[in-house]
């Protein structure tokens, strides 16, 4: 093995610290801490205190590995119409890429790309349906 790391530090040069060490073991320990790799999904907080504060989550969505979870309190109680608009531009944004908008609780929403979708739980038959099933069965 000596013989292949000699050839291989000739070829490459005497500038190779790992090669350099004769007593060095066969193998290089990476630290896991200078190589972090990127996360493959990430889960972003936002909060709309503005119009223009929808941006990032529109260009977080496009980007396509954020799910964005998104407080619209502040919004909610400056400007309603702002929030109208704000989250319209949420849903339009979610519609092109194929992804996945819903409100949780009441200051919250959810906007998810085309990988993944929202629980909604069991959706209830409409009111004017269960009255139709009740009346057909007496």
């Amino acid at each position: 093995m000596k013989g292949f790391f000699s050839k291989l530090k000739e070829k490459m040069g005497s500038g190779s610290d790992i090669l350099d060490q004769e007593g060095s073991p066969e193998y290089v320990e990476l630290s896991s801490e200078s190589s972090m790799e990127k996360a493959k999904i990430l889960v972003r907080p936002y909060t709309l205190e503005n119009f223009e504060d929808v941006k990032p989550v529109l260009d977080a969505l496009r980007e396509g590995h954020t799910l964005a979870l998104v407080n619209i309190r502040p919004l909610k109680d400056k400007d309603l119409v702002e929030l109208k608009r704000a989250i319209n531009k949420i849903k339009k944004t979610c519609d092109a890429v194929e992804g996945d908008v819903a409100g949780f609780g009441e200051n919250w929403i959810a906007a998810v790309p085309s990988f993944a979708r929202i629980y909604r739980g069991q959706q209830k038959a409409a009111p004017q349906q269960e009255e139709q099933a009740e009346e057909t069965e007496e």
